[in-house]
């Protein structure tokens, strides 16, 4: 009799156990975690709060993670942390090469002026030119690597004419202030803090050679599995993003806090923002074939990428979203 009640109490837990793992994999269905950063328009949709509101509906709660940079972001959407996030142009094919399970899902308009290689105001360097040989400082693999790498082509030189020092924008701003290094790669909100703050001279930004899009990927499982979910969230990214083109300065007064800068700062780096996510069209595709193409042939990344695999392509339906 002990022996069958104990094998009656086994199943039941066993049962108990198979239930609540499978509440638990519901629950964790049911959340959507997305990765941010210091910029751009996630912060408004999170500071907005709309998107909350609206995937509540469909029964999705939020979650919400700071990265320092795309790197390390997409490093959190490719070991399962996130199921979403947004970067520049490069992180995403660092990761692509890595084998990275992710998808491009839309991107923002040109934001060429957003990032900038920056000097010291009193620097003898006054063109690209003058960097052969010096020590430039940058995150690895974050969008403005591509932007280092077309400025030192635009102006005759190879990438192997100046020294990398890679490190994330925190510690590049005291090597930059320290004068450990000769240049600085960095993008907004840094980038206007250090114009303001450090009075740091613009060598050369995007314009002309490096559009700067901004990506929204998600990796391929969640993708495919909740297109409703991507769906909303790229268009309240939209409309958020709209809404900011034509308020920056209510956007300012909101962002500042949250960025812990000052709103001269903040409105400078608002304002030089591309806004209104879309869906990936062929030539922005193109584009970022070619950023590929062109780390492949610098051996930055160990082997060549066909960027149309991961482009998230949305089911009938979804794709008729304005």
């Amino acid at each position: 009799m002990r022996t069958v009640i104990l094998r009656r109490g086994l199943v039941a837990l066993f049962a108990a156990a198979v239930s609540f793992g499978a509440i638990v994999q519901a629950q964790a269905a049911e959340t959507l975690r997305i990765g941010y950063q210091k910029y751009g328009t996630l912060v408004l949709l999170k500071a907005k709060g709309s998107l909350e509101k609206r995937l509540a509906e469909q029964g999705v709660q939020v979650q919400w993670t700071e990265f320092p940079g795309g790197p390390q972001l997409l490093e959190g959407l490719n070991v399962g942390s996130i199921d979403f996030g947004v970067t520049g142009e490069t992180p995403p094919v660092f990761a692509q090469a890595a084998g990275a399970d992710l998808l491009y899902v839309a991107y923002e308009p040109p934001a060429p002026t957003s990032e900038a290689i920056l000097v010291p105001k009193d620097s003898p360097i006054k063109s690209v030119q003058d960097l052969k040989g010096k020590k430039v400082v940058l995150n690895k693999g974050s969008n403005v690597h591509y932007l280092l790498v077309r400025a030192l082509e635009d102006a005759g030189l190879k990438y192997t004419d100046v020294q990398t020092v890679f490190l994330p924008p925190a510690d590049a701003r005291a090597a930059f202030e320290r004068g450990s290094v000769d240049a600085w790669v960095i993008w907004d909100p840094y980038q206007a803090a250090a114009e303001k703050q450090l009075q740091a001279r613009t060598l050369r930004d995007g314009t002309g050679i490096a559009d700067n899009h901004q990506f929204y990927l998600a990796t391929k499982p969640y993708a495919e599995k909740h297109p409703d979910v991507i769906k909303a969230l790229v268009e309240e990214v939209r409309a958020v993003g709209e809404w900011s083109k034509a308020n920056p300065e209510q956007v300012t007064e909101q962002v500042a806090p949250l960025l812990g800068l000052p709103a001269d700062i903040t409105l400078t780096s608002v304002k030089r923002q591309g806004y209104g996510a879309l869906f990936l069209t062929p030539e922005v595709v193109a584009a970022q074939q070619k950023i590929a193409d062109s780390f492949y042939q610098l051996k930055l990344i160990p082997k060549p990428l066909n960027i149309k695999d991961v482009i998230w392509t949305p089911p009938a339906a979804v794709a008729k979203a304005p």
